[in-house]
């Protein structure tokens, strides 16, 4: 059993990750045996804190708290490895922070192996989140395993993991390519000396500011654990640079800014909220110190640039974020007693949320808490009465919408006016005003024979209501009971086309009948009739 001094936070403020811990049984000693299993977190973005032996094949796991705060306890990142062929586990967490997350709602943590290198999901009924009498009445998240191979190396993690080596790949990679539109600068250093990078992206037109353009600038990764906005962040980037016409068009007129990693630090460490010395940047924003927050810092004086020049218009700022609690895609913005001023800032959650399937209106928020003033959503927005901030959250459980985001930002140009239409929606319309004669030809006989399928359709719906009215005398017997279609009598010409129709479907919407059967239940009917 755990002690119960473990789960007390503050004692466990300075765990640091195992590194490379042989649990070997009570009274063994001498070298490890296979099936002893040796934890390591020793990695970048990993996270574990210490490992409790119960039996054979039961294992209690803390989670390292964050560094300098010790109340954040949530994300966890460890490789397994000197396993036994069908050896059964249960690994024990034991230290979840916070009880109201997705685990409840069928979310489960990922693995993957040195053989099988894609991430996947362990079943839902095969992972518990409970209240433990065994751990002083706290949540524990319980994963049963079966190891299938010897020599291997598994990994377990909260969710897809994205370190701070693979966004500066992934930058590097894209600035070989001398793109044009594209180019990354440096905006500063982080407490332990890494970068702060800012990507524009813009026509090479707009590169060095010359004239009046609109900038949207975008931050991510403000809290270490939202690994999915960085998935988000990157395909944003990735639709950008790419030579989709609702692209190029959205270059010419705009500006991007976008962050990709704002709390380098934090993603290192494997933190969840904070950054090296336990801040928590999003609630900072306020109170930026140099020497604290240096990443905020070049941050925000790069803001302030854009915010000065006379030349930009600072449009949106966006704050991407992962929700550990709450499922779908939802926005969380400012209010303003400006009724007009108002609506102008709900337009472009109401566009997202025409672009995204898993979009949840419930969940957002339009407010001015106190609490939350130094959130970056409400502290960009007293810059200038003109800028609109959101921060936008994503579900931990599997949401990608870099691209849906763009779309959205070419629909709200066009909503307001700054856009005309796309270059090759406007081509296609001037070719329909002006037809050749070959197009001519060809628009005639479409037109004739979409009427033709029109008068069709409508014939066959007033002979199956003419053959209906004369089966049932009141609309009742349609809603109560069952209709025998053996007796009907169907014109001779349209006998076989319209008892087909009737009593079979090709749509997916409704069951298929068969031919020989002679009952049909009514709601059936009626679909079939709504059909034909």
């Amino acid at each position: 059993m755990a002690d119960s001094e473990s789960e007390d936070s503050d004692a466990e403020g300075g765990l640091g990750n195992v590194n490379r811990v042989v649990m070997r049984p009570p009274g063994h000693s001498g070298k490890a045996k296979k099936g002893h299993l040796c934890f390591d977190a020793s990695f970048e973005t990993g996270n574990l804190g210490k490992v409790d032996l119960i039996n054979d094949f039961e294992y209690d796991l803390y989670i390292r708290p964050d560094t300098c705060n010790p109340h954040h306890r949530m994300w966890f990142n460890f490789i397994v490895d000197n396993t036994k062929l069908d050896q059964r586990v249960m690994f024990n967490i034991v230290n979840v922070s916070k009880h109201r997350n997705l685990f409840r709602d069928g979310m489960t943590p990922i693995v993957k192996s040195s053989s099988k290198k894609k991430w996947c999901r362990m079943p839902s009924h095969q992972v518990y989140f409970y209240k433990s009498p065994y751990h002083n009445n706290h949540y524990v998240l319980t994963l049963p395993f079966c190891f299938d191979k010897e020599e291997e190396a598994y990994q377990f993690a909260y969710s897809y993991p994205y370190s701070y080596s693979k966004c500066q790949a992934y930058l590097e990679n894209i600035e070989r390519k001398y793109l044009p539109f594209f180019r990354r600068e440096l905006l500063g250093n982080s407490l332990e000396k890494r970068r702060i990078d800012m990507v524009t992206i813009t026509s090479p037109t707009n590169m060095s500011i010359n004239k009046k353009l609109r900038v949207i600038v975008i931050l991510c990764r403000a809290h270490p654990g939202d690994s999915p906005t960085s998935f988000i962040c990157q395909g944003i980037i990735d639709f950008l640079i790419s030579n989709h016409p609702i692209v190029e068009h959205l270059r010419s007129q705009v500006v991007f800014k976008i962050i990709p990693m704002v709390n380098p630090d934090g993603v290192v460490l494997g933190n969840f909220r904070s950054n090296l010395l336990g801040a928590d940047f999003d609630r900072n924003w306020n109170k930026i110190s140099q020497w604290i927050h240096p990443a905020l810092y070049a941050v925000f004086n790069a803001i302030s640039k854009l915010n000065k020049d006379k030349n930009v218009e600072l449009d949106i700022v966006i704050d991407l974020h992962a929700h550990c609690s709450l499922q779908g895609v939802f926005v969380y913005g400012n209010t303003y007693q400006d009724v007009y001023r108002h609506e102008r800032h709900t337009l472009f959650p109401k566009l997202l949320s025409h672009n995204i399937d898993g979009y949840e209106p419930t969940y957002c928020m339009f407010n001015r808490d106190n609490r939350k003033k130094g959130s970056c959503r409400r502290f960009f927005s007293n810059l200038k009465d003109t800028i609109n901030c959101y921060s936008i959250y994503a579900s931990f459980h599997d949401h990608r919408i870099g691209r849906n985001i763009v779309r959205t930002f070419s629909d709200y140009y066009n909503y307001v006016g700054i856009l005309t239409v796309c270059p090759q929606k406007r081509k296609k319309k001037i070719i329909s005003q002006t037809p050749t004669k070959r197009h001519r030809k060809k628009l005639f006989w479409k037109i004739r024979k979409r009427t033709f399928k029109k008068h069709r359709h409508k014939r066959k719906i007033n002979i199956v209501k003419k053959v209906i009215a004369k089966e049932l005398k009141s609309k009742s017997d349609l809603k109560k009971g069952y209709i025998d279609f053996s007796d009907i009598t169907f014109p001779a010409v349209e006998r076989k086309t319209i008892k087909r129709n009737l009593l079979t479907t090709r749509r997916k919407s409704t069951r298929i009948l068969p031919l020989k059967q002679k009952e049909c239940e009514t709601d059936s009917l009626l679909k079939i009739l709504k059909i034909y």
